[in-house]
């Protein structure tokens, strides 16, 4: 196998608000993003504008999203989360403050005691991070 595994996020019908959303906060890149009406697929009219397929790059991170074909529907869970690990508690700090303008604190950002600063959030469109500064 090659490198880590892929994170794939699916919407329904918001991924670009997603999208627009994770680039400003993570500052990361949207390096592909194609629609559905531009894909030579059979969609519904109005699913034209949803995206097919998109990414979002920085440095070696990937992480691809899409919305759901129409009438597949998506169901958000609990049952996943992602782990971010920052550099500094400059950017743990700016990262939790992002993301909780907008979405819900599980665990407020605090010193652990695997000696770390961490924090649990959910984005507003139900997807779970784990932030994690591991001290030096």
């Amino acid at each position: 196998m090659k490198n880590q595994a892929t994170p794939y996020l699916m919407f329904e019908g918001n991924a670009k608000d997603a999208l627009e959303f994770y680039r400003e906060v993570f500052q990361w890149e949207v390096t592909e993003l194609q629609t559905y009406g531009e894909a030579d697929f059979p969609t519904p009219p109005n699913a034209d504008d949803f995206i097919i397929h998109a990414k979002l790059e920085k440095d070696n991170l990937l992480i691809m999203v899409s919305d759901a074909f129409p009438g597949q529907g998506v169901t958000v869970g609990n049952h996943i989360s992602l782990v971010l690990e920052f550099e500094s508690e400059e950017e743990i700090q700016s990262i939790y403050n992002a993301i909780t303008n907008k979405g819900t604190v599980l665990m407020e950002l605090q010193d652990t005691f695997w000696g770390a600063k961490y924090a649990k959030v959910k984005d507003p469109f139900g997807v779970i991070w784990d932030l994690n500064y591991t001290k030096k």
